[in-house]
């Protein structure tokens, strides 16, 4: 599967340009404010997550993200307990939306992102940051023309590890 996110990549960048050959006359930029929780090695951990984007044509767009990590969680590793916890993460996406009616749109995005994790465990700790290629899916349901909510799933596949991560995020969406 890893080997296969750069090819996937690859394949939406060449289908964007004929998407951008009918480009909206200007771009929309949106923000978004909301919650994810993410599993990652057994762990259940939460943050604060905000987007900035462009939906540059109906179909296609670019965002970038950041969350901060407010919620630790404990796993087990050989019977000791290990705190982990979530620092921050960032990561850049292409977006492709899929408009199902005037108010709901269906989304998929990939995109290569960092996190960072601590872990500690008997007086001992340890931070960790790992690089990541990510795909995920959501729907966006707008409110009006310029406020809406959004849920999606987003895969992390970890590159220098079989390690990976879920993350599911609800956020409130605004338009600029």
């Amino acid at each position: 599967m890893k080997n296969l996110m750069p090819a996937a990549l690859a394949a939406l960048s060449v289908a964007a340009i004929p998407a951008l050959s009918h480009a909206q006359v200007t771009p929309e930029y949106y923000g978004s404010a909301g919650y994810g929780t993410t599993r990652a090695d057994g762990a259940d951990l939460g943050a604060i997550q905000g987007r900035l984007g462009a939906k540059l044509t109906p179909h296609f767009g670019v965002e970038g993200e950041v969350g901060v990590g407010v919620s630790d969680d404990k796993t087990y590793v050989a019977g000791a307990p290990v705190n982990v916890e979530l620092k921050h993460q960032a990561a850049a996406y292409a977006v492709g939306f899929l408009p199902v009616t005037p108010q709901i749109d269906l989304l998929a995005r990939a995109g290569y992102g960092t996190t960072k994790f601590k872990s500690s465990v008997a007086g001992l700790s340890a931070s960790e940051s790992q690089d990541s290629w990510n795909y995920g899916v959501g729907a966006q349901y707008k409110l009006d023309d310029r406020n809406g909510l959004r849920a999606d799933w987003t895969k992390s596949e970890y590159t220098n590890s079989k390690a990976d991560a879920d993350t599911l995020a609800v956020s409130y969406v605004r338009k600029f």
